[in-house]
């Protein structure tokens, strides 16, 4: 009699967080925003290469923001009109979640009515993406904040 088993994966599939502070010069946060995002299709990819190969290409590296407003969907490959800041630090806060904390400053990308944000890796491809209701970038606010993926 041969043994029969089935191996069931039980992990929660990839996703990611996403959450912002709008910072006025004085230092007072006026907007906070947290909520999910998409985990595009080239960041499985990315994912493969990296665990099979080491490729340091698809370390994610860098935050853009955008003027798309469409929807994200995993086929999603670009940020509209992109502009992009490189990651200010990463942490891992706990088992399977990395936390990239990214910022934009008050000099950066004024006049930019941002709706999209995200991920890149180093060679440029996108990682993850996110919209949400329109802000106007002006020299007097700033943003921070923290992109967590989870494996």
């Amino acid at each position: 009699m041969s043994a029969k088993f089935s191996i069931q994966d039980k992990t929660t599939p990839l996703r990611g967080v996403f959450s912002m502070r709008v910072i006025d010069r004085s230092g007072m946060v006026i907007r906070e925003y947290r909520d999910h995002n998409m985990i595009v299709n080239s960041a499985r990819e990315a994912l493969a290469k990296l665990v099979s190969e080491g490729d340091p290409s698809k370390c994610i590296s860098r935050f853009a923001v955008g003027i798309n407003d469409e929807s994200p969907t995993p086929t999603d490959t670009i940020i509209t009109g992109m502009y992009r800041n490189a990651i200010v630090a990463h942490e891992f806060p706990e088992p399977g979640v990395v936390k990239f904390k990214w910022q934009l400053g008050y000099e950066e990308a004024n006049g930019m009515n941002i709706v999209e944000y995200g991920l890149l890796c180093e060679d440029d491809s996108l990682f993850a993406r996110k919209t949400r209701e329109a802000i106007y970038k002006a020299s007097d606010i700033a943003f921070d904040g923290e992109w967590s993926i989870i494996f």
